[in-house]
C-alpha cells in the first residue's frame, strides 16, 4: 500500500513502534532474567554458603553469600529486605514510565532502561524467595582489596544506569530543536 499523500515512505506505523520497544523489553528481560536465575540456582545447588571457589587465583572467585541489603551490602537495620523490595517495586515503577515515554528512535536509553529493569526484576525475585536475600556469587579482587560479592543482576543494572546516565548526557548535548539528530 503506498503511503498517504504528504507522508515518507519510511514512516513506522506506530503499532510496529511499540512492537519494536516491546520485543526489545521483552528480549532484554528473558535473556537477563534466565541467565541470573540459572547461575544463582547453579550456585546455591553446587556450592555451600560462604563457600569460595578461585576462578583465576585470587582476581577472580566464586563465592556464595546473600546479602539482605541492597547494592553494596548496604543496611537498614532488620527490615532491609523488606525495604529493598519496596523500593525496587517503586524503581520499576519509574523505569516503566520513562520506558514508554522514551520515543524507539532512543535506542540507547531503551537498552539501557530494558537492562536496569531486568536487573531489578532478578533480584527481586530473590528478596521474595529468599529471607537470606539476593543471592551473589561473582568476588573480584586482589588480596584483601575486594569489590562486593555481585551477580548477573546487578551487572545488569550497573551497565544499564551508566548507559542511562549517557544517554541523558547525550540529550543534554543535542542542540535545541535538532530533532534529536544532533552530534554530541
Amino acid at each position: 500500500m503506498p503511503p498517504a499523500e504528504g507522508a515518507s515512505s519510511l514512516t513506522v506505523p506506530m503499532s510496529e513502534t511499540r512492537l519494536n520497544k516491546t520485543w526489545l523489553l521483552a528480549t532484554t528481560m528473558t535473556l537477563v532474567v534466565a541467565a541470573d536465575l540459572v547461575t544463582k540456582a547453579w550456585i546455591r545447588s553446587h556450592m555451600t554458603l560462604y563457600q569460595s571457589i578461585p576462578v583465576l587465583g585470587n582476581f577472580f572467585r566464586l563465592t556464595y553469600t546473600q546479602n539482605p541489603g541492597a547494592a553494596f551490602g548496604i543496611h537498614v537495620g532488620s527490615h532491609s529486605r523488606f525495604v529493598f523490595l519496596g523500593l525496587s517495586l517503586g524503581a520499576l515503577l519509574v523505569l516503566a514510565y520513562l520506558y514508554v515515554v522514551t520515543p524507539v528512535r532512543d535506542r540507547l536509553r531503551l537498552c539501557a532502561v530494558a537492562l536496569v529493569s531486568s536487573g531489578a526484576v532478578g533480584n527481586i525475585i530473590d528478596r521474595v524467595r529468599f529471607s537470606r536475600g539476593v543471592v551473589d556469587f561473582l568476588d573480584v579482587g586482589l588480596g584483601s582489596h575486594r569489590w562486593p560479592v555481585f551477580n548477573v543482576a546487578d551487572m545488569a543494572v550497573s551497565t544499564g544506569a551508566v548507559l542511562l546516565l549517557l544517554s541523558f548526557y547525550l540529550e543534554e548535548r543535542r542542540e535545541p530543536g535538532d530533532g534529536g539528530n544532533g552530534q554530541a
